[in-house]
């Protein structure tokens, strides 16, 4: 009997995130980590409960919202000792939230806490404000996401790392936007 299925289908490249079911699927930590774990390769709930040391009932519910705002769906399904056994895998390798809301942002970010607090490794955090014209801001967007798009990921063996990348223009005092 295999751990694994023999034939997926590839996840689609990138989805961009932008529906409120989206958003609230984002809003929970372990759902965050689920997508996480999901980054690689299909797992079933079984596998997923050992590797995040979560309850079953918990991670299966948690898949189900998942699945019903469309950030993962079921790969492979296979009969095990008279039950089916479902392989998840998320819906595409990179996720890309188009207009942030609120809400979605405090989320991820609150996950992400969560992670470097899990982490068993130094971490690397830098928050830096700097000056520049549109186009050169445009630019060091680009260079960043080119950058995580083409790291070369090593063996399976080596350690799962997350990155997250974000640039954005700081917003003006409420004063000096009205008198502008």
């Amino acid at each position: 009997m295999h751990d694994q299925p023999t034939h997926l289908p590839p996840p689609e490249d990138v989805l961009e995130i932008g529906a409120p079911e989206q958003f609230a699927a984002l809003a929970h930590p372990l759902r965050q980590r689920l997508l996480f774990a999901l980054g690689h390769r299909p797992a079933t709930v079984r596998q997923l409960a050992a590797q995040l040391e979560a309850k079953k009932g918990n991670v299966a519910h948690h898949l189900k919202v998942l699945r019903e705002a469309g950030l993962i769906h079921i790969a492979e399904t296979r009969q095990v000792r008279g039950g089916t056994e479902q392989y998840y895998q998320r819906t595409a390798r990179h996720m890309v939230v188009a207009e942030p809301q609120a809400a979605g942002t405090a989320a991820m970010f609150a996950a992400f806490a969560q992670e470097l607090d899990l982490s068993p490794a130094a971490t690397h955090l830098t928050l830096r404000h700097l000056r520049l014209s549109p186009t050169k801001a445009r630019e060091l967007g680009e260079t960043l996401a080119r950058l995580v798009d083409e790291a070369e990921e090593e063996a399976e063996d080596r350690p799962l790392h997350g990155v997250l990348v974000a640039l954005y223009q700081q917003a003006l005092p409420a004063a000096a936007t009205s008198s502008v």
